[in-house]
């Protein structure tokens, strides 16, 4: 070999282990590859019902979340642990299930001394924003950045649009510093009086089977549906935002249902049209576009999530688990069981909800079963529910659907897999006798992890 030749390879052999040493990332592919630490957008609607989404076979006109779900994956088991604001959002921001961390009722606290996400991606060098609907306390669990430009009270006549003048700042204001914002939509909470009522014709909507049909519930689901179009919106002016400002690369982006509706069966109940949510997340590159997964989630797991996504450490004390793994495609499983809780006062008379779920059986225990439920939000306002009501004075199919929502056994146990609306009980077929006391012991079990002490947690 020639003196010109054998310099040659021994510079591009130099080279080479340079470029190698200088720039890792050029040999190799995936999440690992990129030391950027990604940034992070969460858009969380506002009592949404996760079966009315369309991307979920609802009825909704909602483009942009459909597209989402197109360019990432769709959670098909993720399950909120209460189905009421104030205590959903807890469990997003602290990764801490509701009885141990306290504010597990609407418009409470947790404990003091409970820290947040706002803490610890900060820690990690992120700054943490939040825009739109606060519904969190105390101020020091959950020292955001306050960002204006979307609204934040979720029950005005007259919603006005987000100014998207705060978030992008916010978003674009110093390139070497990663960030995570909250966007709290206040929609489709209601009063529902946003939204183009038109594209929903009452007589053409499909009512849930464990409905009752009234002219008021088609005209409430109408108007309900009209603002799901407008939060739809919401969606597609910040997906458009991380593309114009070039961020959508490195951001992994979230939008989730938070909880059900005001409708009954839905909000503030253990029944799946409250506590299931639907999630859609998306990052370019990382997570598999047009996917699906039935890996079993809870709000409690989205705090360990980003900040393993972020490069930290697990924090001791969290309950959640990361399910990055599961964003990445390495996985289809994570929590064998989901768990939930209901109090229902200050907004009503005691009346605690424990529940358990996985991917194919839901147990409920209500705790005062010789008790009449009862919301004043839902049926004390609610136009829905009083003609329920009064259709039920003349109409079988009415009465036996009100009696069973203000009337309820202490178990009951449902197929979710093949029954969706949870419509039969199955605690009293013997068949399912063992499975319904291995679940019941893992909810006590679980309980006694949390001090949760069951009835006397629901007290003023």
């Amino acid at each position: 070999m020639d003196i010109d030749r054998r310099e040659f390879l021994k510079k591009l052999g130099l080279s080479l282990g340079l470029s190698a040493i200088a720039s890792p990332l050029n040999i190799f592919t995936g999440y690992a590859a990129d030391t950027r630490k990604p940034n992070f957008v969460i858009l969380l609607g506002d009592d949404c019902t996760w079966s009315d989404i369309s991307c979920y076979g609802g009825q909704a006109i909602m483009p942009n979340i459909n597209k989402m779900a197109k360019q990432g994956i769709r959670f098909e088991q993720a399950i909120g642990s209460t189905a009421m604001c104030t205590p959903t959002r807890h469990s997003l921001y602290t990764g801490i299930y509701p009885i141990k961390r306290g504010g597990y009722k609407n418009h409470s606290a947790v404990k003091k001394g409970t820290k947040s996400i706002a803490h610890y991606l900060r820690d990690l060098g992120y700054r943490v924003g939040l825009t739109g609907k606060w519904h969190i306390a105390p101020k020091e669990s959950f020292p955001f950045e306050v960002v204006d430009g979307f609204p934040k009270n979720c029950v005005l006549q007259k919603t006005p649009r987000p100014d998207l003048t705060g978030p992008k700042e916010f978003m674009t204001r110093n390139a070497e510093e990663p960030f995570c914002l909250v966007i709290a939509s206040v929609h489709p909470h209601a009063p529902w009086t946003e939204g183009d009522r038109s594209q929903y014709p009452v007589d053409s909507l499909k009512l849930p089977p464990n409905w009752v049909d009234t002219p008021e519930t088609r005209s409430e689901y109408q108007k309900y549906l009209a603002e799901l179009t407008e939060l739809d919106r919401q969606v597609g002016t910040v997906m458009n935002l991380l593309q114009e400002e070039q961020l959508a690369e490195n951001t992994i982006f979230i939008f989730a249902s938070e909880q059900g509706a005001q409708f009954p069966f839905a909000k503030w109940t253990q029944w799946d049209g409250g506590i299931k949510f639907g999630m859609i997340a998306c990052w370019p590159g990382k997570i598999k576009a047009n996917s699906t997964t039935e890996a079993l989630v809870q709000y409690e797991d989205f705090v360990p999530t980003l900040i393993d996504a972020a490069g930290g450490a697990s924090v001791p004390g969290i309950d959640g688990r990361s399910f990055l793994n599961v964003l990445l495609g390495k996985t289809d499983e994570h929590h064998d069981y989901a768990f939930g809780v209901h109090s229902n006062t200050p907004k009503g008379p005691p009346y605690p909800i424990r529940s358990i779920r996985s991917k194919k059986y839901k147990l409920i225990l209500n705790l005062l079963p010789d008790s009449t439920y009862y919301q004043k939000y839902l049926m004390g306002y609610d136009a829905t529910w009083k003609s329920w009501v009064e259709k039920a004075k003349t109409d079988k199919h009415a009465a036996w659907v009100v009696k069973r929502f203000e009337k309820r056994p202490e178990i009951q146990f449902y197929d979710v897999e093949n029954d969706p609306y949870e419509i039969t009980n199955l605690a009293e077929e013997p068949k399912y006798a063992g499975i319904i006391k291995e679940m019941r012991t893992k909810l006590e079990a679980w309980m006694k992890s949390q001090g949760d002490t069951g009835i006397d947690t629901d007290v003023l």
